[in-house]
């Protein structure tokens, strides 16, 4: 279903206490170390941006940051407190129980998960997204499977109790650490939904995983000067200056997802031993 042609038909329960958007964050990046703490501007930070992005939703009124409970990470708790904002620590390694944790800590029924290192969220793709999860008895509503909008624009909005059975049934390592894939796992029989854009973006990286990233992402956010940034805005600066695409067009894309099904062959391997014995 487009974007574009999607017609709002959303619940009067729209506007529930209990959800909220858990934001995961940490500063143990391997290959851009505390990338989330980087400015991407005289004044502000790549975090800074995630928030403030998500503050223009019209629905959501809860942010939580989920960071990890390792001493590092004493720098994103302090942020939070600092600026006021919610938050929860957790495992490092399983992210799912993290996410799970934090939101049975505070008591959520609607989960929406954004990632820190998605600075150029849209909150417009994030309001129909919510639309769209309340118009219908989804579990998961994700924009990502496959892929169409342009990476760093993701976004994934679950109940707690889908959240809570991936909790209790996900073994592969790829499940624990990434969250969702247990849910839009075909197999595992969950309502979900896959929001698609008009026109295939995935090309372009919005997200921050290298230094080349963060050359673009600076770029973008120097040269469009209203704010929030939106999609639309990213694309009318890249049309008319499609040469800046390749500051960082030449990265491995998912290569964590992709480490994580390593971890899943040995975690299979070492089971099938297991059951031999």
């Amino acid at each position: 279903m487009q974007l574009d042609t999607y017609t709002n038909n959303v619940k009067s329960n729209l506007m529930t206490k209990n959800m909220a958007c858990i934001i995961q964050a940490r500063t143990g990046s391997k290959r851009l170390p505390k990338k989330v703490l980087k400015l991407l501007d005289e004044k502000y930070t790549v975090l800074d941006y995630v928030l403030n992005q998500i503050n223009s939703s019209k629905f959501l009124k809860k942010i939580i940051i989920a960071t990890t409970t390792l001493d590092e990470d004493d720098v994103i708790s302090d942020y939070a407190s600092k600026s006021n904002i919610d938050f929860f620590r957790g495992s490092s390694e399983d992210v799912l129980d993290r996410y799970y944790q934090c939101a049975k800590h505070f008591s959520l029924s609607t989960i929406v998960r954004i990632t820190s290192d998605c600075p150029l969220i849209d909150p417009q793709i994030l309001d129909k997204m919510i639309e769209i999860f309340q118009s219908d008895s989804y579990d998961y509503v994700g924009n990502t499977h496959p892929i169409t909008f342009p990476v760093g624009i993701a976004v994934e909005i679950f109940s707690f109790d889908a959240l809570e059975n991936a909790w209790k049934n996900a073994k592969l390592p790829s499940e624990r650490e990434h969250v969702t894939p247990f849910l839009y796992d075909h197999k595992n029989k969950f309502i979900t939904f896959n929001l698609e854009n008009s026109t295939d973006l995935s090309h372009i990286r919005l997200t921050l995983d290298t230094i080349d990233d963060l050359k673009f992402i600076k770029l973008v956010v120097s040269k469009i000067k209203k704010r929030p940034i939106l999609m639309d805005d990213v694309l009318n600066l890249t049309s008319k200056n499609p040469e800046i695409l390749k500051i960082n067009n030449n990265i491995l894309p998912l290569e964590g997802y992709l480490n994580s099904l390593e971890k899943d062959k040995e975690f299979l391997k070492s089971k099938y031993t297991k059951e031999l014995k």
